[in-house]
């Protein structure tokens, strides 16, 4: 190599060990992106800390409530002056009577364990227990009519502001300014507390009671719009689940080529972006206006979240099929498989996992989704529970979302509480439900 080759007209070669000022702008720019992604990543988890501490800040305390403990003389000369106990003859004695009963029965409990009201009157100290209480304490009298004649320890709701002062929602300052409670009331449920008249334990009633009214937001539980949102559920898995892995296996392994099908995928794809409310539109014209299928009913709630479902369903089971090798299918049909044994014993087996991914995804934005529902009269106030299937698909219930739907809309602060409890056992369900997924996956994933 000569001097000239050196030295010549062409620029020396740049060494790949020294970075040049091109380098160094890629290095920062890649730097600077890695800080942005940084970055947003931290933002978003710390709106969703935020988010959850105030969900569960405001909903913890709807999984505990306060009791009054009161030892009650049932009498006979009271509740059953046939001494027959017969349920029937009992009803005749209403809540009225058992109020009766239970503010007779306080009013000892006060004198034995001497506890002062001061000036207070009767009904302002029978104001401290829920007005639930007389119609709990009949209710177990005529389930048990055994019962009566008998003392026994009776545990009663306090009312929401007793509650909420032991829980320090309630002040006795904004006692002060609170038609429904007064300072003096609350002094006196801080002496019963003391005397250990009054306990705030577990209230596995929230999750099993029906709802309640306006007035007794203590009262009020999860019971109907859990077995509400089981119910539509089942329907949305017996009937999503089958169409949509058939309709997905005729597009994706049988239908031809043409016009059609496109037409029929690109509406598919159109109807997952679909707002949740259309199709709550759809099912009150369809289902409630001309089908004349009941308002309210989680058959009606689970044929809307079916077809809300179903192109969800359709479309990560069309994903799973294309993504198994057509090596697979090939290999089938040459030692002699028909098409359809092909799909059946090979194909379908090794994209289940996403199969049953996509479906458990599917069911969890149901089980969320609440404007359909509103739509179709599920917002009602249902006390009772449905009874179990068939008829129970018929009868009026509601879920979990609009539950707290419901519950927000109420004055109460109590309420406040009682939907913050039902979204952290809504977030819990569907956190189950994307374990479950990623359990299922891993399971029944196959490798080839």
């Amino acid at each position: 190599m000569t001097d000239a080759t050196l030295h010549g007209g062409h620029a020396a070669p740049r060494s790949l060990l020294a970075t040049d000022a091109r380098t160094r702008r890629r290095k920062a720019a890649e730097t600077r992106f890695r800080l942005y992604g940084l970055t947003a990543v931290g933002l978003g988890l710390v709106a969703l800390v935020f988010l959850m501490w105030s969900i569960l800040g405001n909903g913890m305390g709807a999984f505990r409530q306060t009791y009054f403990e009161i030892p009650v003389e049932l009498s006979e000369a009271t509740l059953d002056k046939s001494g027959t106990r017969d349920p029937a003859v009992m009803k005749k004695v209403t809540t009225v009577g058992y109020g009766k009963i239970l503010q007779k029965a306080l009013e000892a409990e006060l004198a034995a364990r001497n506890i002062d009201t001061g000036t207070m009157k009767a009904k302002d100290v029978m104001g401290l227990l829920s007005k639930e209480a007389p119609a709990d304490l009949r209710n177990m009298v005529l389930a048990d009519p055994a019962l009566v004649g008998q003392t026994i320890t009776f545990e009663a709701f306090a009312t929401s502001r007793v509650d909420g002062y032991f829980k320090g929602r309630v002040t006795m300052e904004s006692a002060a300014r609170d038609s429904n409670i007064s300072p003096e009331q609350l002094a006196v449920a801080q002496k019963m507390a003391d005397a250990g008249l009054i306990t705030t334990q577990f209230n596995l009633g929230f999750l099993s009671m029906p709802d309640a009214s306006e007035l007794r937001p203590e009262a009020a539980g999860l019971g109907v719009a859990i077995l509400g949102s089981a119910y539509m559920m089942f329907i949305v898995l017996l009937l999503a689940l089958p169409i949509g892995v058939a309709t997905s296996i005729y597009l994706e392994e049988l239908a031809p080529k043409n016009k059609w099908t496109d037409m029929i995928e690109v509406n598919i794809a159109n109807l997952a972006a679909v707002p949740s409310i259309v199709y709550g539109i759809l099912a009150l014209a369809l289902f409630i206006n001309f089908m004349g299928l009941p308002q309210s009913a989680p058959i009606v709630g689970g044929l809307v979240l079916t077809l809300m479902t179903l192109p969800t369903i359709i479309i990560a089971t069309r994903a799973a099929l294309k993504a198994v090798p057509p090596s697979i299918r090939d290999a089938a049909l040459g030692v002699g498989a028909s098409k359809m044994q092909a799909i059946f014993h090979h194909v379908l087996p090794l994209a289940m996992p996403g199969i049953l991914t996509g479906t458990i995804l599917g069911l969890a934005r149901a089980l969320g989704e609440s404007a359909p529902l509103l739509l179709i009269g599920m917002v009602a106030f249902v006390k009772d529970f449905p009874a179990a299937p068939p008829e129970g698909l018929m009868q009026p219930a509601t879920a979990l979302p609009v539950q707290v739907y419901q519950w927000t809309q109420r004055s109460d602060p109590a309420f406040v509480e009682r939907a913050s409890g039902a979204i952290i056992v809504l977030l819990a369900f569907l956190l189950i439900m994307n374990a479950v997924a990623i359990i299922l996956r891993r399971r029944f994933e196959r490798r080839w």
